[in-house]
């Protein structure tokens, strides 16, 4: 076989891989939403760069769950997040999420949104892994990133975040406190793309978002 040919056969078993039974298209790692501030301060980022695994990062995949376009999936098992577009298509996200027994599932909504956002360690964080601060400024080195999408059931905070890090190296591990976590960059385009009072879905452990849809909207 010509290697040309190869090489295409190749890159499209990958395309398969990565998303099981779905076609993925790496989307275009861009910077263009960054504002002059986000620029600076990850310019030269408090942490070492990781080198996330191709199949976490940023990809356009056929979508053929039911949520409807702008709804939030998070499949926890799987250590994605997907953010659905029209026409069968999503933007999937590898993220980090919270260890089995403190993670967050259910139906909530985005019910405030912040950039940069300062970050206030609950009394059961600051029991376990404390003690911190009790408000700690926003920036490169604060756990929360870039940007937090805040999820409340009705009127009321969840306390549980989608929200960037200052550890990308744990994209695509279940390490948090529940949160759910993505890389700085990818946290800025989430947000960008997102609206105050978008549904998120977010499934339980041990259920993939591919055996069939959850009770709740669109769902």
């Amino acid at each position: 076989m010509p290697s040309s040919r190869l090489a295409l056969l190749l890159m499209g078993l990958v395309g398969l891989a990565l998303g099981g039974c779905m076609q993925a298209t790496l989307a275009p790692s861009s910077d263009a939403s960054f504002t002059p501030r986000d620029r600076q301060l990850l310019a030269h980022p408090p942490y070492a760069r990781a080198d996330i695994p191709e199949s976490y990062r940023r990809h356009i995949v056929d979508y053929s769950r039911r949520e409807a376009p702008g709804t939030i999936l998070v499949d926890t098992e799987s250590r994605f997040l997907y953010y659905v577009l029209p026409a069968g298509k999503a933007i999937r996200y590898g993220v980090a999420v919270g260890e089995e027994a403190m993670a967050f599932s259910g139906v909530a909504t985005v019910g405030k949104m912040a950039e940069w956002p300062d970050w206030i360690p609950t009394p059961e964080i600051q029991a376990r892994l404390g003690p911190y601060p009790p408000r700690i400024a926003g920036g490169p080195a604060n756990p929360l990133g870039a940007r937090a999408l805040y999820l409340y059931e009705g009127n009321k905070d969840t306390l549980y975040r989608i929200h960037g890090t200052n550890q990308p190296e744990y994209i695509g591990q279940a390490i948090s406190s529940g949160c759910i976590r993505m890389t700085n960059e990818d946290v800025i385009d989430l947000f960008d793309r997102v609206r105050q009072g978008a549904t998120v879905v977010v499934l339980p452990p041990g259920r993939s978002a591919w055996n069939g849809p959850i009770a709740g909207p669109h769902g």
